[in-house]
């Protein structure tokens, strides 16, 4: 028998199949050798978000994000990216409502808490309130601009109508800078009811039903004015 074993031994170490082991106990199933692991302990790898794209992001325009609040104000963040560099940033706030279709009654926009970054870097504000026309001196003269404001006193409240139902006139703050970039306007919440650009030969601006409304993309700077019909949230 050591000699049956003794040849068993050599068969193994030949690579040929036997039912026996080297030992005189039954040999049991060998478990697989571990693999690499995937990425991330066996799970797929976490990919990052994608980059914003389009319109003051990544291409020549203005993009205007406005969060209506209940008091009537709506807090604002454009991006907007020039075709070409700018010494000085022009601002303005949006026009009043006396004229206004839907508006009715006259408003007094004001801008408050204004923030701006410039090529990703602060520029000094020496006005955080602005209630007309100004101009913002650059350090550098950059090409992509950040802001973040309060837009106050543009909202005409609908009396006797539904509780928050609103008029808002809104338009961007660079709108100056250049007449022809173009300008997406976006209000979030899904209270948008209605929008007129006066400024545009085809006034009806609004793209979609409520809830899912939302305003023409792509409009020229220069009349990127609308007056908003929406229902304000109920707090603040």
């Amino acid at each position: 028998m050591s000699l049956f074993r003794g040849l068993a031994c050599v068969a193994l170490a030949l690579g040929l199949s036997v039912a026996t082991a080297c030992s005189g106990e039954q040999a049991g199933p060998t478990p697989p050798s571990p693999g690499a692991l995937a990425s991330g302990g066996g799970t797929a790898p976490v990919q990052p978000p994608p980059t914003p794209e389009g319109t003051g992001l990544t291409a020549p325009g203005i993009r205007l994000a406005a969060v209506p609040r209940g008091d009537g104000s709506f807090d604002i963040t454009e991006d907007v990216i020039v075709r070409s560099a700018i010494a000085t940033l022009p601002l303005r706030p949006p026009d009043s409502g006396a004229d206004l279709p839907g508006m009715m009654t006259p408003t007094q926009p004001k801008i408050s808490e204004l923030a701006v970054l410039a090529d990703g870097e602060p520029v000094p504000v020496d006005q955080a309130t602005i209630s007309g026309p100004s101009q913002l001196p650059l350090i550098t003269a950059p090409t992509k601009f950040k802001l973040t404001y309060r837009l106050s006193g543009s909202v005409v409240r609908r009396m006797p109508s539904t509780t928050g139902r609103a008029a808002a006139a809104i338009k961007p703050l660079t709108a100056d800078v250049d007449s022809t970039l173009p300008t997406d306007l976006i209000v979030s919440g899904g209270g948008l009811r209605n929008a007129i650009c006066p400024q545009l030969t085809e006034s009806r601006c609004a793209v979609g039903e409520p809830p899912g409304m939302s305003v023409q993309p792509g409009i020229p700077s220069g009349q990127s004015l609308a007056v908003l019909q929406l229902d304000l949230p109920l707090q603040p």
